[in-house]
């Protein structure tokens, strides 16, 4: 398996996307960031429930990339201010937005809680 982290953010996020329209959700670029190196920030959209949630890529103390939640919330504007926040940070960020009826995340690299 390829080391997510050798990848380029777009190429990444170009993955993602498919993986994403094979499994019968929808996903969009809403605010693409450095091709090469930006972070990339995940937004799922659970359209039965109501609710959302928002990943972030982070690095475990191993050197292992995972997801977690930076945000405990699941209503979208709480969600969208944290992202507002992370923009004005760091420009470089991506953002992508994925629908689901059942609210997966589609990533293949380990989500942790808290």
């Amino acid at each position: 398996m390829v080391c997510a982290m050798l990848l380029s953010a777009d190429i990444w996020v170009g993955a993602l996307i498919r993986r994403v329209e094979i499994g019968g959700g929808f996903a969009v670029v809403v605010r693409k960031g450095d091709p090469r190196a930006g972070a990339v920030l995940v937004k799922i959209l659970n359209r039965s429930d109501g609710t959302a949630r928002l990943l972030a890529e982070a690095t475990r103390g191993d050197g292992d990339r995972i997801w977690m939640q930076p945000v405990a919330s699941t209503a979208e504007p709480d969600l969208d201010r944290y992202i507002e926040r992370a923009v004005r940070i760091d420009p470089d960020v991506w953002v992508v937005e994925i629908e689901d009826r059942e609210g997966r995340h589609f990533l293949v690299e380990p989500v942790e809680k808290g």
